[in-house]
């Protein structure tokens, strides 16, 4: 269903979005996102000192806060839409710094559970503190994110944003399976994508919708938007973790791989290379499985295939948000799917 025998689709990011005005998404909601690591270290007002450092540590203020971004920027552009309302509310705000918290904590997590030893180009916590704090810290974000959502007040936010939490947890054991059919594998693979990293940015996106605007119709938009744009965003990052140096990526490339994870790559790689099958399904265990694994992506158009999809992912994104009332908002978030395609770290 996802193959596509032509590999020539590559994206052409221009300056400019049909014939309105570039917007730079970064530019646009940084005015919203000032002091975000600031009320993030006031969520996480902890009196034991290691604690502390230890989530200082994540939040220096040194991250894109890409997830924070697209919150404020759809909170925007639903306002815009419902009642031509050009500000944030607080509790939309309150969002963004809720996805970001709920972000790092799984990231804090996921270390852990890989072993990682770096991460935004410096060492992980479970490196510097050991695995069984870096548990604890993650736990920690965890629970402040939940006490800063319950004061949001309100029931409906609650659901939405609790099932992220479970989300995350179903995508980790749907990650630690891998299937034996090579149909179920794919569909496997996308479930998983969207467990682990769409549905923060989808539900996200849903919740400060719901509080701007009370038409269904719109909290659908949202969700689909940060649906599309999240899996595109995990793909390319598949991608990079074949075409990158590891120096502009911040982690060690061929990290799935060395993890036992088929990616998208590989998987469409295996129908090129059907000997890889017994490699996907002893998780690139033996000696040289890595190597070898590495070499049949590179040889195939899994690359390519892959990048194609996201590509399709961007698109079905645009076509989300466009249903949404004209704004730099809104064009700002179709920049965006423009920006997760040729993003190279």
């Amino acid at each position: 269903r996802f193959h596509h025998t032509s590999t020539s689709h590559w994206c052409s990011c221009s300056k400019t979005i049909s014939n309105e005005k570039y917007q730079d998404p970064f530019q646009l909601g940084r005015k919203d996102l000032k002091n975000l690591y600031e009320d993030i270290k006031k969520e996480l007002l902890v009196s034991a000192a290691e604690l502390k450092e230890m989530c200082d540590y994540y939040f220096d203020g040194k991250g894109k806060a890409f997830r924070p971004m697209i919150v404020v920027l759809m909170a925007r552009a639903c306002n815009i839409h419902h009642n031509n309302s050009k500000e944030v509310q607080a509790s939309q705000r309150s969002v963004a710094i809720i996805a970001e918290m709920i972000h790092t904590a799984s990231l804090v997590h996921d270390d852990v559970i890989d072993d990682a030893n770096s991460r935004r180009g410096k060492r992980t916590l479970n490196q510097v503190w050991g695995e069984r704090k870096a548990v604890l810290a993650g736990d920690f974000i965890l629970s402040a994110a939940s006490v800063a959502l319950a004061r949001i007040g309100n029931t409906t936010i609650i659901s939405v944003l609790t099932q992220v939490i479970e989300d995350l947890v179903r995508g980790e054991f749907l990650q630690l399976g891998s299937k034996e059919n090579e149909n179920e594998r794919f569909a496997h693979y996308l479930e998983k994508t969207f467990k682990k990293t769409a549905s923060l940015i989808a539900n996200s996106c849903k919740a400060v919708s719901i509080l701007g605007c009370p038409d269904p119709k719109v909290h659908e938009i949202a969700y689909q938007y940060g649906k599309n744009v999240g899996i595109a965003f995990q793909l390319i990052d598949d991608v990079l973790d074949f075409t990158s140096c590891a120096d502009h990526l911040g982690k060690p490339t061929a990290a799935d791989l060395k993890l036992g994870l088929a990616t998208g790559p590989v998987l469409f790689a295996c129908r090129q290379f059907p000997e890889m099958n017994a490699m996907i399904m002893r998780r690139f265990s033996k000696p040289g499985d890595v190597e070898r694994a590495w070499k049949y992506v590179l040889q195939s158009d899994g690359v390519q295939q892959t990048t194609y999809l996201a590509q399709r992912y961007c698109h079905a994104a645009t076509r989300e948000i466009r249903k949404l009332r004209p704004s730099p908002e809104r064009e700002a978030l179709v920049h965006l799917t423009e920006m997760v395609l040729m993003r190279d770290k």
